[in-house]
């Protein structure tokens, strides 16, 4: 799959999770073999006004690239102007727009999935995009807005009309949120109606569901969302997967371990000893889904406040491996 200069062999991409895919995650991702890491979305207003927490979200590390932004906004004029900021900055390869969001406070402002609504809007805002900038340029949608108001084909023409470079479908209704199944014939009705590159997202977690949405959908690539929350080790598996056929097993606790204490030096490193823990708790929650004792340790987990805390607990988690 081609995005401007860049070829992906196997395409199979993090997707952008607010406060989930920052630089600390990112890192780790790329590192456990995911080619293209959209980070978590940024507010157009907040580049404009300057906005100090924006701006820190749109740093990036040389070892995590190439790497995607997604910028979400509700009018032309100011979409371009960040869209022009974040080209000029230099730390991203890859210009992303967000129409899929289903948070009622984005919603309400008419950004994310509310410009699912509004066609000729969402039209200036990806032509005015496409005009401020150079850089590989991908949108990101639902299925639509409900089940009686499906109009995700729509919007893709659209998007390609306004020069996009390719379009990821998520296969979900906003009214969805994240409940029910992800409808992937949906996906393949996209695929058939431009000739742009489609991704599909939604419900890919295990390597069947990587055959099957290919399958399905005809697609050219595949975004993970919340099946690689705590589980960076799934790029790794379904890219070797994609590339050859082999279901490489999944880690041991030793290397859940070293990811997870990895993963808090990051933390610390870019959000410092009191939020870099903190921010860790949910991740440590996720990183423990499943294994034996994980009730435990969650619970210790979300006591813990520094380094030597954490490290203890992973030491009793080790000690617990049969």
């Amino acid at each position: 799959m081609n995005l401007g200069s860049f070829t992906f062999d196997t395409p199979i991409f993090l997707a952008p999770m607010a406060g989930v895919t920052d630089t600390a995650y990112r890192v780790i991702a790329h590192d456990l073999g995911c080619p293209l890491c959209y980070a978590e979305m940024v507010s157009a207003q907040g580049i404009h006004y300057r906005n100090e927490r924006t701006l820190s979200m749109l740093q990036s590390e040389p070892g995590e690239r190439p790497l995607a932004i997604q910028l979400f906004a509700k009018e032309p004029n100011m979409a371009a102007e960040a869209a022009a900021y974040i080209e000029e900055l230099g730390t991203a390869d890859i210009l992303d727009f967000n129409m899929g969001c289903p948070a009622p406070k984005i919603v309400k402002n008419g950004e994310g999935s509310a410009l699912l609504r509004d066609p000729d809007r969402a039209y200036a805002i990806l032509s005015a995009i496409r005009k401020a900038v150079r850089m590989p340029f991908t949108v990101k949608m639902r299925k639509g807005w409900d089940d009686s108001h499906v109009n995700v084909v729509e919007m893709a023409k659209l998007a390609e009309a306004a020069g996009v470079d390719a379009i990821a479908v998520h296969g979900r209704t906003r009214e969805q949120f994240y409940a029910g199944n992800a409808d992937w014939n949906i996906i393949r009705h996209v695929k058939e109606a431009v000739s742009i590159p489609v991704i599909a997202n939604g419900d890919i977690r295990t390597f069947d569901d990587l055959d099957r949405v290919r399958r399905v959908t005809g697609c050219d690539g595949v975004m993970v969302a919340r099946a690689a929350q705590g589980n960076p080790w799934i790029f790794r598996r379904l890219t070797h997967y994609w590339r050859t056929g082999e279901r490489l097993p999944g880690p041991t606790m030793r290397e859940r371990a070293e990811v997870v204490l990895r993963h808090l030096d990051l933390l610390l490193h870019y959000k410092g000893d009191y939020l870099g823990p903190r921010e860790m708790r949910k991740h440590a929650t996720w990183y423990t889904k499943g294994i034996t004792h994980g009730a435990h340790l969650r619970d210790a987990f979300n006591h813990a406040t520094t380094r030597e805390e954490f490290r203890a607990i992973l030491d009793e988690m080790l000690a617990m491996e049969p």
